[in-house]
């Protein structure tokens, strides 16, 4: 079989104007030294280079390379910012952001655009492929937004998209959803694994050769992960997860982010009037209470990024009702709980065996940090005996297997918060004023509870 011959041009890094032979000087619009040698690549993106002509690519020393420091544009809502980076998005970016249906997706995406257009009067491009103009404007006029300098566009397919890429050269672009968009080159039904992988390199091999931003929506499965395949995360630069603990309250979180932190989390209230940001929650996971503290729970502070937390853990322990025990725990890993229980059971002879063991955080805030061991096994000894923690009491530390509490990252912030909002009693594993020192699990029974 004979080989597809390779035809070389050479184009114009100024204007773009292209021939078959080297130039000192471009024809077109004058400029010496412009002529890049470029191939005729089919699998170009079509979305960068025009014709499948692509620029020849040579390597060069990293020495030489100039490091560019990120440049980031605001998207007018601090709680997005803030899970973003903490000063906005960063242009030439893909951002993928997922969420169950119904969960405010649209609603965060276009409060976005508008106050975007506002701050950075740049012109932005809504891609809307699961609804109709008149519905996002209706949408547009509930929550009273202003959308002068946001252009609409209902479509799914890719070239129509491109093609308005290429004459509006919009400064934030908004597709919702990836899912829906499709291009006659992966074939004609949506929401394939080819569709998703040729659509999505498309968007991005845009958005990184341009001074833009793009978003795109994309559905979850059942379980709460990401539809589609894996690749679809790794060709996006942040990734983004929109979750909800009850009607109202709404979490902004980053599993995946090539320009800041994934530490961080975005807290709104879902309103008649859209997503609000929430000023001060640091004391929205608590439950403040004037007949004491209920057997079985427990407060720790937990860093979230840069800002501290106290959460309340609140656990149940009954007789199981079989000879099989379950935990039964969604906000905390279960496989910890078993964990923390084992270690109460051997170090202290509390019995969790015989157990079914059910574990809630109020609020709905999922906890991953290692400092909520203590006041996890300060929950599930207070459940299994049935003596209430000290009152104005907040526990931090880690619990090692071999029944040590052990120290955390910044304990003195986390014991300042605590101390701030009127909890007298901060039991942690640091000799530090206003702190109540313990060591390990046996010290932790006697100081914690009455």
């Amino acid at each position: 079989m004979a080989k597809k011959k390779i035809s070389i041009s050479y184009k114009c890094s100024n204007c773009g104007f292209t021939q078959p032979r080297w130039l000192g000087r471009c024809p077109e619009c004058s400029s010496w030294n412009t002529m890049e040698e470029c191939v005729t690549d089919p699998n170009a993106l079509t979305s960068v280079s025009p014709n499948n002509i692509a620029v020849k690519v040579k390597p060069m020393s990293l020495s030489k390379v100039v490091a560019m420091d990120d440049d980031r544009i605001s998207t007018g809502i601090e709680e997005f910012d803030r899970v973003l980076g903490g000063t906005g998005a960063t242009k030439r970016s893909a951002i993928l952001l997922a969420g169950e249906p119904g969960i405010g997706k649209s609603t965060l995406l276009l409060q976005t655009a508008a106050t975007f257009e506002k701050r950075n009067a740049g012109l932005v491009l809504y891609v809307s492929g699961e609804e109709s103009s008149s519905q996002i404007k209706a949408r547009a006029n509930r929550l009273g937004l202003n959308c002068d300098n946001i252009q609409i566009m209902c479509t799914m397919r890719l070239e129509d998209i491109t093609d308005a890429l290429a004459e509006l050269k919009p400064a934030f672009v908004i597709i919702d959803s990836i899912q829906t968009v499709y291009s006659i080159e992966g074939g004609i039904i949506p929401g394939t694994v080819n569709q998703l992988k040729y659509c999505t390199n498309e968007l991005v091999g845009w958005v990184k050769e341009n001074d833009s931003v793009l978003i795109m929506t994309c559905h979850v499965t059942k379980d709460g992960n990401i539809a589609g395949p894996k690749a679809l995360e790794h060709m996006v630069d942040t990734v983004i997860s929109f979750e909800r603990n009850n009607d109202e309250i709404r979490f902004l979180r980053a599993y995946k982010n090539r320009f800041g932190s994934v530490d961080e989390l975005g807290i709104f209230e879902m309103s008649a009037s859209g997503l609000k940001t929430v000023g001060d929650p640091s004391t929205m996971f608590i439950t403040r209470r004037d007949s004491g503290i209920p057997n079985g729970v427990a407060v720790s502070a937990v860093f979230e990024g840069t800002r501290v937390f106290l959460v309340e853990i609140q656990a149940l322990t009954v007789p199981a009702k079989s000879s099989l025990t379950r935990v039964y725990s969604e906000k905390i890993d279960s496989n910890r709980v078993s964990r923390v229980a084992a270690v109460l059971e051997k170090r202290t002879g509390m019995h969790f065996s015989d157990q079914d063991i059910y574990i809630n955080v109020a609020g709905g805030v999922r906890l991953t940090e290692s400092a909520i061991d203590a006041a996890l096994a300060a929950a599930l000894y207070s459940a299994r005996s049935g003596i209430a923690v000290k009152d104005n009491t907040v526990i931090i530390g880690e619990l090692s297997l071999a029944g040590e509490i052990r120290p955390v990252s910044r304990i003195k912030q986390r014991a300042k918060t605590a101390i701030g909002l009127g909890y007298k009693n901060v039991i942690a594993p640091a000799k530090e004023d206003d702190i109540i020192c313990v060591n390990d699990v046996h010290e932790l029974v006697q100081k914690v509870f009455k």
